[in-house]
């Protein structure tokens, strides 16, 4: 994918939000985009991965491993959202794997690289961290939802399916 359809996917991604062109020219200089193919993993529970991915278009499954190869869905990412955000900024080990569901694209850049633009571009990477802070502020109100109506689902009905 060239620099052309890098800016372009970036440019509509909410990790751009309040970036001027000449900022996002500056980010998507350390960008790399590519495609997944289903079932393609991204991060792997348990290892260290310090980038940070923004989905651009597919979805990506939010997995857990349940032993003897087995996984389990806890959570669904999607067009606009961030993966990778907490390895990113805290170089800890990823506590879940990341799944392609069908073919997903994403942008990723690594923290080295993004930390080599503070000098150059001090305010986009203020804003990049607070839209970082944000879509990852988004995703966990979706997760609580989702764990009050299931919940709810499990109280109402005694846990009988």
């Amino acid at each position: 994918m060239n620099t052309i359809d890098n800016f372009s996917c970036l440019r509509r991604s909410p990790l751009s939000e309040g970036l001027t062109d000449d900022q996002l020219r500056a980010l998507t200089g350390i960008t790399c985009c590519r495609r997944l193919q289903d079932h393609e993993v991204l991060i792997e529970e348990g290892k260290i991965d310090n980038s940070l991915h923004v989905i651009t278009e597919g979805a990506l499954a939010v997995t857990r491993n349940l032993g003897k190869g087995d996984y389990t869905t806890i959570h669904v990412l999607r067009t606009g959202d961030m993966a990778g955000e907490m390895g990113f900024v805290t170089g800890r080990p990823h506590s879940a794997t990341l799944r392609s569901l069908g073919c997903t694209q994403v942008c990723s850049f690594e923290r080295a690289a993004f930390e080599d633009l503070v000098t150059a571009e001090p305010w986009m990477i203020y804003r990049v961290m607070q839209n970082i802070v944000q879509v990852g502020h988004g995703i966990l109100r979706r997760m609580n939802a989702e764990y009050v109506e299931l919940t709810k689902y499990i109280t109402q009905s005694h846990g009988v399916y």
